[in-house]
């Protein structure tokens, strides 16, 4: 409703706005112009009668055209035409009942109009149910009148009056014209919804056609993104592969005290960058959904002293303490869950732990909250004697490429991906990360998470408890005759001074097509396969190599070696026929372990 309309409006136009419908428009409109129409074939039937001489009837009829003027006026101030239609509807009920049964006491033409005037204002109006209501509340009782004066029932003490032709013919007139102009009036706005509700379908459609083709863009830059990050991480990770490697093989070469030194710092600088391409490459894959917890039996004492090992050292560097404190009850349980993504959120909260203290401590502490035998619920904190965080910053810091301020990016380094890679982590597994901490003294960063516990018994540690399979393997490993497809020379040479130091002469293929070659006139134990390679690709060589008559050639171990970043490429490995998967760069003795381990699983 237009609240502008002042009282003293008399337009149509003022009272139409915006918000409403065609149809609520076509009501108003319905409204004014009838009640324009109505007011004056009621003055002309006023003054007719009036010059009549009917008195009574000229004064009813009066009281109706003031109470035209009235609701006219209202619709012109206030638009509610809903009340104003009920309004009318009771009057011209109230009129047609009282002219059927006292004051003309008959059924005539102009009873009929006003009827057929009440059903088609009522349905148009108000809908189907007030339109029924006010249909019958004026059909039925005029039926009734009719079969009381064809058996010659209905008489009452009052006599019906009559009216001259010249008023009948007024009246019939009118209701003839309004009748006409309520159809042609909801017939143009019928017409003109359904040229607009074709038009908005229309629009629809484009939108949708418009939004499709938004959709398919945006899967495209997404597809793009993920190629591209594939891409990068495989032209960064290859050269870092050579860096890494190459420094792991003069670290075994027993270097001089200095040249070690520089050895480290290469290592150190190297790992970081590995670190870094790493960190932006696993927010990737979490922001994009790509990731998929794991069910995996594991001891989470072993777990923890893993990843504290290698940190204690950097802790040491520092000069820091570094406390590491496991709950005894959790020392003999075997529990369920992803050690891979565990290990993450617990390396990155100490690693920014020791990163953010430049003296003091850092704490370790794995405590059981609740055990309830087949579930515990483990508490996870890292705390420390660092810089600490102002309050304004705690809501910040898990965000993504955020840390605390310009200067902390500046003197620490660093992405701010740490905090924000455990944070969608946590929330994935539906967690909370709790964060304590005051600017100057340090922080504490802490969680709760729940775990199955396996049925199964951990194994007491005992010497000499491999298993001779696995003894024999390690012992023969120079004996094993290894295929390397490799189209890069520099791993390739890589690969050729490592598997030199564990007495291994490895024979290599430039391409998947080669090795397939190879391994057909060839003899080998392990097949060490590149992904990305020209010719033939490691995938569609592997599935290749798993279709070969001979059984031993076609169940050779296969592992795969890549520096790609794609989410799925593990999934990829395992149904291309591969035994195992390992990222480049690698750590010669994981890649020596699971060589070990396979060739001991296949003989």
């Amino acid at each position: 409703m237009n609240r502008d309309v002042g009282f003293f409006n008399f337009s149509v136009n003022k009272i139409l706005t915006r918000e409403q419908t065609i149809l609520d428009q076509a009501r108003i409109r319905l409204l004014y112009y009838g009640l324009w129409l109505a007011i004056i074939a009621v003055s002309a039937l006023v003054v007719n009668i009036y010059l009549d001489h009917q008195y009574l009837l000229a004064f009813t009829t009066l009281i109706l055209l003031v109470s035209f003027i009235i609701l006219f006026k209202y619709l012109t101030f206030r638009p509610r035409w809903g009340i104003i239609s009920h309004i009318l509807l009771v009057m011209a009920t109230v009129v047609n009942l009282t002219n059927v049964f006292i004051t003309l006491q008959t059924v005539d033409i102009i009873t009929a109009q006003i009827v057929l005037l009440i059903i088609i204002f009522s349905f148009y109006m108000l809908g189907q149910v007030s339109g029924m209501f006010y249909s019958l509340m004026n059909l039925i009782p005029v039926l009734l009148f009719l079969i009381l004066e064809y058996d010659n029932n209905y008489v009452i003490g009052i006599k019906p009056m009559t009216i001259d032709e010249s008023t009948i013919i007024i009246a019939v007139c009118a209701n003839f014209i309004l009748i006409i102009f309520m159809h042609s009036h909801f017939y143009t706005a019928f017409i003109k919804s359904m040229k607009q509700l074709r038009a908005t379908a229309e629009e629809r459609g484009n939108l949708n056609v418009e939004l499709e083709k938004v959709i398919e863009k945006a899967e495209k830059s997404a597809q793009a993104k993920s190629e591209f990050l594939s891409i990068m991480s495989h032209e960064i990770r290859t050269p870092l592969n050579a860096v890494i490697g190459m420094g792991n093989l003069l670290m075994m070469g027993n270097p001089r005290p200095d040249q070690k030194d520089n050895l480290d710092i290469l290592k150190f600088s190297a790992n970081n960058l590995l670190a870094l391409v790493n960190d932006v490459l696993d927010f990737n894959k979490i922001e994009a959904g790509k990731v998929v917890f794991e069910n995996i039996k594991f001891k989470i004492p072993d777990l923890m002293q893993n990843v504290c090992g290698g940190l204690r050292l950097k802790a040491e560097e520092k000069e820091l303490e570094f406390r590491v404190s496991i709950d005894n009850s959790l020392k003999n349980k075997i529990v369920i869950g992803d050690p891979t993504r565990l290990t993450q959120i617990i390396f990155n909260l100490i690693s920014n732990a020791i990163k953010f203290t430049p003296s003091g401590n850092v704490w370790v502490n794995v405590k059981c909250v609740e055990d309830r035998h087949n579930i515990v619920n483990v508490n996870f904190s890292v705390k420390d004697t660092g810089i600490g965080i102002e309050k304004e910053s705690l809501a910040t810091i898990f965000e993504p490429f955020t840390q605390e301020s310009i200067s902390t990016t500046r003197q620490y380094g660093g992405t701010g991906l740490g905090l924000a890679i455990v944070k969608r982590l946590l929330e994935l597994q539906g967690l909370h990360m709790e964060v304590q901490s005051t600017l100057g003294e340090g922080s504490e960063f802490s969680f709760d998470m729940e775990f199955p516990v396996s049925t199964e018994v951990a194994p007491v540690p005992e010497e000499n408890d491999q298993p001779e399979s696995v003894t024999a393997a390690i012992d023969s490993i120079s004996q094993l005759r290894v295929l390397i497809a490799e189209d890069n020379m520099v791993n390739v040479m890589l690969m050729k001074k490592l598997f030199s130091k564990w007495g291994i002469t490895p024979t290599i293929a430039e391409n998947g097509e080669r090795a397939i070659e190879m391994v057909q006139y060839g003899n080998f134990d392990i097949i060490l396969m590149d992904l990305q390679m020209p010719v033939l690709n490691g995938f569609d060589a592997a599935t290749e190599i798993r279709k070969m008559r001979d059984p031993r050639k076609a169940n050779i171990p296969i592992i795969a070696l890549t520096a790609s970043a794609l989410f799925d490429i593990k999934e990829r490995v395992f149904n291309s026929g591969m035994n195992d998967y390992v990222s480049k760069p690698f750590k010669p003795d994981e890649l020596k372990e699971k060589i070990q381990n396979l060739v001991a699983t296949i003989s």
